[in-house]
């Protein structure tokens, strides 16, 4: 959720021209349009292009990790983290959960057996970094192909993420025109309980249209999915404000014009894809 409140007052005009986190909105919403594009064409043509895809931004998001880990000294274990994860991903979509369990114990072996090469100096907190990270990314990215290897999979995946989408832009529409009370002043100081309240607004509506029309599923269900993400996307944002906050950096990277790193992209959705899936695998009956 990105509901961000100004330190100075802003005419309607200038907040549209420039979001109140000083990104260039216009370059923010081509590069979103474009990122959807992508995702709806790998969806819809070939389900295993979209493994791709969701590999493909789960490493970049590694990379960035790794940059901003480093910064205060740590040594992100980056290959053997990012070929298990990518193996944990192909293993979750055309095995089971139970192979990609497997490959994520083998890999958090293969994380500390790599790092023993480097001694003892920071061990614990190099491999405990790595284990995180493919904790972070690869284990939630696993719940979205689990999701996808159903009949019905593509539109899962659509559910999922509009209803994340949709509470990201509630939040940011609400935040910019009414935001005034601060939700967590001490790790992000720019998001309002208003625009926490435009992201449930948004959120619980997507949620109901694509559960009743993409997956003829309850409406009641849509609500569910649609108030799930919203609490989850807004704790997936506070967490990665933390890390950055923690490590003294602004964003994971600048990949997106616009949106900053990738993984401040992704944040939302990597925390809302396991519950998620739970619902609509519960909830949902495959069509």
């Amino acid at each position: 959720m990105r509901s961000e409140s100004p330190s100075t007052p802003e005419t309607p005009a200038e907040a549209v021209k420039v979001g109140r986190a000083g990104r260039n909105l216009p370059a923010s919403i081509a590069v979103g349009v474009g990122l959807v594009a992508v995702v709806l064409a790998s969806l819809f043509l070939v389900k295993e292009v979209f493994i791709g895809v969701v590999a493909l931004a789960l490493v970049i998001g590694l990379f960035e990790l790794t940059r901003a880990f480093s910064t205060v000294g740590i040594k992100l274990p980056v290959l053997p983290v990012a070929t298990g994860g990518v193996i944990m991903l192909v293993g979750g979509y055309f095995g089971s959960m139970e192979t990609a369990s497997i490959a994520m114990a083998l890999t958090v072996i293969g994380t500390m057996v790599w790092r023993l090469a480097d001694g003892a100096d920071g061990f614990v907190r190099d491999a405990s970094a790595g284990v995180f990270s493919l904790s972070y990314l690869f284990l939630m990215g696993t719940f979205v192909v689990l999701m996808l290897k159903e009949d019905d999979g593509a539109w899962r995946i659509v559910a999922f993420i509009v209803a994340t989408i949709a509470s990201d832009i509630g939040g940011y529409i609400a935040g910019v025109l009414f935001g005034k009370h601060a939700m967590a002043p001490t790790i992000s100081p720019k998001k309002s309980w208003e625009g926490f309240t435009g992201s449930l607004i948004f959120g619980i509506g997507s949620g109901i249209l694509s559960v009743v029309y993409a997956l003829d599923g309850h409406w009641w269900v849509g609500i569910i999915l649609g108030a799930a993400g919203v609490v989850l996307a807004t704790l997936g944002d506070l967490s990665e404000s933390l890390i950055k906050r923690d490590l003294g950096i602004k964003d994971m990277g600048d990949l997106l014009p616009g949106h900053g790193g990738l993984m401040d992209r992704l944040d939302s959705l990597i925390a809302v894809a396991p519950v998620a899936w739970l619902i609509l695998f519960t909830l949902v009956p495959v069509t």
